[in-house]
C-alpha cells in the first residue's frame, strides 16, 4: 500500500477515535438528557464516518476500486442520526415539559411539537396516578 494511503487512513482513524471518545465522554458526563443527546449524534457520528472513510481509502489503495458499501453506510448514518436525535428530543419534551415550561417560540408561532390544546394526543391523556397515603405515625409505647 502506498505511503499516502497509509497516512490518510491513519489520519482518518485517529480523528475518528478522537470524535468517538469525545462523544462517549459527553454521553457520560453531560448533566441532562437534552445535553447528552448532542454527544452521540454529533461527535460519534463523525467518528464512525471517519472510520468508514478510512476504510474506503484503504480498499481503494489495495484493490484499486472504490467501495460503494462504505459510502452508502456513511450517507445512511449522516441522514438517520439527526432524525433519531429529533425523535428523542421530542419524546423528552412531551414527557418532561409542558408548553408553559418552554421559552417563547417567537411572535405568531408556537412550538411545532405542541398543538393549541397541548402536546401530542395520548402522551398526557393518562389519568393522574393516585398518591400513596402517608404512613401512619408510630405511636410511642
Amino acid at each position: 500500500m502506498p505511503f499516502w494511503a497509509e497516512l490518510t487512513v491513519t489520519v482518518f482513524l485517529v480523528i475518528a477515535g478522537v470524535f468517538g471518545f469525545v462523544g462517549s465522554y459527553g454521553l457520560i458526563k453531560l448533566p441532562d438528557p437534552m445535553s447528552r443527546l448532542h454527544a452521540p449524534t454529533k461527535a460519534t457520528t463523525l467518528g464512525v464516518g471517519g472510520v468508514l472513510i478510512a476504510s474506503m481509502v484503504y480498499f481503494y489503495a489495495t484493490t484499486g476500486r472504490i467501495s460503494a458499501h462504505e459510502l452508502m453506510v456513511t450517507l445512511f448514518l449522516l441522514l438517520t442520526a439527526p432524525i433519531t436525535a429529533l425523535f428523542i428530543a421530542k419524546v423528552h419534551l412531551h414527557l418532561r415539559k409542558t408548553p408553559k415550561d418552554l421559552p417563547s417560540a417567537g411572535e405568531g408561532s408556537g412550538w411545532a411539537s405542541y398543538t393549541a390544546a397541548g402536546p401530542a394526543r395520548g402522551v398526557r391523556d393518562f389519568p393522574p396516578q393516585p398518591e400513596e397515603p402517608a404512613p401512619a405515625p408510630a405511636t410511642p409505647r
